[in-house]
């Protein structure tokens, strides 16, 4: 008879990121159902899934309620930095551990919190490198208001400025606002070589129809001369953008669809049969999907849900994840992971232009960094992938 080990999935199945957050519940559950077959682990996993539709508070109070009332000692959720700083407190106070499967903007670490989503290292600061060389050093942000949005135009901007570049403008809307004509309009008179896009969600699907279409009244060929560059852009979105307007998009992250390995390829395929209907894989579906894992790899290793002994064998866990291989650093707790680069297609997809050779080490507070990024990952460790 197998055991049985409970676990909280809290992810924003409705409001305005609903399709990011809806992907990760995705890749949870299919890692769910992976752990239950067979007789690889001597358990399995029970989910209690709740979904706080986006709302600072609600993350608090289901966290809360998981980690009281229901007893539970692992969770896997949350998308925004907002939302894990908000339940971060009661992990803390009651000893759970919070699996967080989403890039972030980095600057923080935590006993309480495992982290299986991109660092700055290994998303912002490739995507820095990559579009100085290639672009230009006059660059244009617009973000959503919150410390994601934030941090990651400072990392940025100090590139930037670094190479001796100018920003034009720093424009943050709220979460969800898709009214973009004024910022529009001023980046059509800045002209900047490139833009660097921190919106989520609803928002940001907006803002790329409303450039497209600018720049098309105004004879332009947004994506070469005025190319959009994000940290978050995944393929679900592409289809939420629309046709019109979702291709020639540059984005930095640990995943796309379009790895070419038979693990990749097994991951989708059980993916699309999981969840018919559903659209396309994406680095919020495999960070998730990660999560769960890895968590399953440490509880069998540690013999149980013991905190001490599963912080124990973190850092010895290993899983060959769609991405490639992943394992956890025993310094912070983040993950190693691959960077890459791809650009949006009008199928609904990323095409991989850079991508690493290996798995880089996380350094969620770019200790190795100085002003020039002279010591982080650049292009020249990147391989072009044909």
């Amino acid at each position: 008879m197998k055991g049985r080990h409970r676990l909280g999935l809290l992810f924003s199945i409705t409001g305005p990121y609903a399709t990011i957050g809806q992907a990760m519940l995705n890749g949870a559950l299919l890692a769910i159902d992976e752990v239950n077959a067979g007789d690889a682990f001597p358990f399995t996993l029970e989910p209690s899934i709740a979904d706080p539709g986006g709302a600072l508070s609600a993350y608090a109070r289901l966290a809360k309620s998981m980690l009281i009332d229901e007893g539970l000692v692992h969770v896997i959720g949350c998308y925004t930095s907002s939302s894990r700083k908000e339940v971060l407190p009661y992990f803390e106070k009651y000893d759970g551990l919070l699996w967080y499967p989403s890039h972030y903007e980095g600057f923080e670490s935590s006993e309480n919190v495992v982290y299986t989503g991109a660092s700055p290292n290994q998303h912002i600061v490739p995507l820095a490198d990559f579009l100085l060389k290639r672009y230009g050093n006059k660059a244009y942000f617009v973000g959503s208001n919150y410390i994601w949005a934030w941090e990651n135009n400072k990392i940025m901007r100090e590139a930037v400025l670094a190479s001796g570049g100018s920003v034009q403008a720093e424009r943050y809307v709220p979460v969800g606002d898709v009214d973009h004509d004024s910022i529009v309009r001023q980046i059509l008179d800045c002209r900047p070589h490139f833009i660097f896009n921190t919106l989520i969600g609803d928002s940001a699907y907006a803002f790329f129809r409303a450039l497209r279409r600018a720049a098309k009244r105004a004879g332009l060929n947004q994506p070469r001369d005025m190319p959009v560059a994000s940290c978050s852009l995944s393929e679900p979105e592409l289809a939420e953008i629309g046709p019109e307007a979702a291709d020639g998009h540059i984005s930095s992250s640990v995943y796309f669809e379009s790895i070419d390995t038979e693990t990749n390829a097994s991951f989708a395929r059980a993916y699309r049969r999981r969840f018919p209907g559903q659209r396309a894989t994406s680095a919020d579906a495999e960070a998730s999907y990660n999560a769960v894992h890895l968590l399953a790899r440490a509880l069998k290793a540690a013999g149980g849900e013991d905190m001490p002994a599963v912080r124990s064998v973190l850092s010895h866990v290993e899983f060959d994840a769609p991405q490639g291989p992943v394992r956890i650093d025993s310094d912070n707790r983040h993950s190693y992971l691959t960077p890459r680069i791809g650009v949006s297609n009008a199928r609904g997809g990323f095409d991989i232009i850079f991508a690493a050779s290996q798995p880089i080490k996380p350094d969620p507070y770019l200790i190795w960094d100085d002003v020039r990024h002279e010591r982080v990952p650049r292009p020249a460790h990147l391989r072009i992938v044909k």
